[in-house]
């Protein structure tokens, strides 16, 4: 039985380490709740970790370490469970590490009290690690709630349990994800992801309805209308790092076409408005993360 939920999280920080949306007193934190059977366990801990690799990548974080948490076999009598529990997660999370081929380093006496937990931590653009997804053996939850399964010999099991985050903090990772691309944002994830710039009044009208075709299509649009010289315009767009800049004058209105200007690589010429539509469209569908 796998639940997920957004739940809102407060701590007390004190104010001397609040730090943006990296530290903050209240975040939003994406948990999920697996309880399963110890045979099933390896393979839910495997998606776990997948879920958490896919989700990174997605995003354009292709470097990130594992560490491994383990007790300290139970000598300081500060962590709950029983050997044969903290066996058994230890190494359901050690293999499950190698079947995905994730590189991960042992961190001895740093488990939380309730189990053994993997914590996967991303390099960002400037090297810096942050860790975020995190995936943690529960031994107490199902023993205080009474939790029980009837398995195949008619008998009542406690289940085993296994919480999963993969941002860990929605804000934290906003934050990360802001400083990494330094707000460039690839096109699938930009808030614009286009903007229609029109050279006189003339072609106002042209230039709405080009951004009601992009509307259509998905792409996140808008025009800038205002009574402005087109390289004003065109450095503004470029300064809010809005990936495409659709240029219209009254031979693109002629014609049916847009110039197209790419926040990274400048002029790419003048286009069909379909051609420049499907191109956008195919950099949104693949969320590519290279311009």
């Amino acid at each position: 039985m796998r639940l997920g939920e957004l739940g809102t999280v407060y701590r007390y920080e004190r104010s001397g380490v609040l730090n943006g949306l990296f530290r903050v007193r209240g975040f939003t934190q994406d948990d999920a709740h697996i309880f399963c059977t110890p045979e099933q366990i390896e393979d839910e801990v495997v998606n776990c970790l997948q879920f958490a690799v896919d989700t990174l990548t997605t995003y354009g974080f292709t470097q990130y370490e594992a560490e491994l948490s383990t007790w300290d076999g139970g000598a300081s009598g500060k962590y709950d469970g029983s050997p044969d529990q903290w066996k058994l997660g230890e190494n359901a999370l050690r293999r499950a590490t190698e079947r995905v081929n994730m590189k991960v380093k042992i961190v001895p006496d740093e488990a939380a009290f309730y189990g053994p937990k993997i914590d996967v931590k991303l390099v960002d653009a400037i090297g810096r690690p942050w860790q975020l997804s995190t995936v943690q053996f529960d031994f107490t939850l199902p023993r205080r709630f009474e939790l029980e399964y009837i398995g195949e010999d008619g008998k009542a099991h406690q289940p085993l349990m296994v919480h999963r985050a993969l941002y860990g903090s929605i804000e934290r990772f906003f934050g990360i994800l802001i400083e990494h691309y330094a707000g460039a944002f690839p096109v699938w994830l930009s808030p614009i992801q286009a903007i229609v710039l029109p050279i006189t009044d003339r072609q106002t009208e042209y230039a709405r309805a080009i951004r009601k075709q992009l509307d259509d299509a998905g792409i996140r649009a808008t025009v800038d209308d205002r009574s402005e010289k087109v390289n004003l315009k065109i450095r503004d767009a470029q300064m809010q790092k809005i990936p495409y800049m659709l240029v219209v004058g009254d031979r693109e209105q002629e014609n049916g076409c847009v110039a197209v200007r790419q926040r990274k690589h400048g002029d790419q010429g003048v286009k069909p408005l379909a051609e420049c539509i499907a191109s956008i469209r195919a950099l949104i569908e693949s969320k590519a993360n290279a311009d």
